[in-house]
This record gives C-alpha cells, sequence and structure tokens, in this order.
C-alpha cells in the first residue's frame, strides 16, 4: 500500500543562510538568482554568486522555493508561508529554552532593557484588545 506523499514544507525548519534567502523572496516576492543574490550582498559580506545559486537550487530540492522556468531566467519563490515558517521556529525556540511556556519568554523579552516604552504600549494594546474579543 503506498503511503501519501508528506508535503516537504510542513516543519520546515530553515537554516539561518536559508533563512535569509527566505526573507528576502517575502520581501520582494518572485525574484532572479541574481537579484537575491545582490540584495544578500548588501545584507552582509560579499557572497559568491555561485554559492547564492547552488542554495536556491537545494531549497527547490527541499520544497522551501518554487522555480519557474517558463523565461529565460529562471525566478524562485517562496514555497513556504512566513508566518508559518516563523510560527515553527518560535515553537521550537520556546519548547527548547522556556520549556514550552510562552509566559517566561515574555518575561524575559520584557526584563530586558531593550524594550521601549513605545513597545511596551504596543504590547499593552495588544492585550487589551485580546481581552475584548
Amino acid at each position: 500500500m503506498m503511503m501519501p506523499k508528506k508535503d516537504k514544507s510542513e516543519g520546515t525548519v530553515p537554516t539561518k543562510t536559508e533563512m535569509d534567502v527566505l526573507q528576502v523572496l517575502w520581501r520582494y516576492g518572485p525574484s532572479t538568482v541574481r537579484f537575491v543574490h545582490d540584495k544578500l550582498n548588501e545584507q552582509k559580506e560579499a557572497v559568491i554568486y555561485t554559492s547564492t545559486l547552488k542554495l536556491m537550487q537545494v531549497m527547490k530540492e527541499k520544497g522551501m522555493l518554487n522555480r519557474d522556468e517558463s523565461n529565460m531566467k529562471h525566478v524562485y519563490s517562496a514555497a513556504v508561508g512566513e508566518d508559518s515558517v516563523k510560527g515553527n521556529l518560535l515553537g521550537r525556540f520556546v519548547d527548547s529554552t522556556y520549556n514550552g511556556s510562552p509566559s517566561s519568554l515574555m518575561v524575559a523579552l520584557l526584563g530586558n532593557d531593550k524594550t521601549s516604552a513605545e513597545e511596551l504600549q504596543k504590547i499593552k494594546d495588544l492585550l487589551n484588545n485580546m481581552d475584548n474579543q
């Protein structure tokens, strides 16, 4: 009996470099390797074009990217949703670092010196809106 094919994007945990590529595609939409490569070079020290190309080809094989080959230039797009990937990463982080406790994460986040009064107010507003629903 054949087992149903599992969705490759389900539970996707990209590496840091794969996440950089996904961030470019989520922000700018479908793009060529050259465009993604140029954006990556703006963000960090020099990246070799062939490395970007190979990384995106591997990401396509993993099911993280789609590739449109209908034109001379291949155009890649994210095959995984931003909210889904970030939610999965956040869930794993909370599970492994805070024993699955979102409140422990929030205490750690809000208890540091980096949280501005403006950010605290946004969080208060969000919590008030959640209470009123």
